[in-house]
């Protein structure tokens, strides 16, 4: 037959365990930090692939109109 209040403890303490368990939130933390990372930089790089655009259109315009046609 089973015990019951065994297993209650046993479950008490594994709770008790886990909320003192700070391993996971660290994780979290560190993954939460760095997505910001990743979110500011991606938006750094598309701003500044968006302002130099006009810039590589007007090279290739020059360099196709610098060569010669067959």
């Amino acid at each position: 037959m089973l015990d019951w209040t065994g297993c209650g403890r046993i479950m008490a303490n594994l709770w008790r365990k886990l909320r003192r368990d700070a391993r996971g939130a660290t994780a979290v933390e560190y993954g939460l930090i760095v997505s910001l990372i990743v979110i500011v930089i991606a938006s750094g790089i598309s701003s500044v692939g968006g302002a130099t655009g006009g810039i590589w259109a007007n090279v290739a315009n020059k360099v196709s109109a610098a060569m010669p046609t067959a």
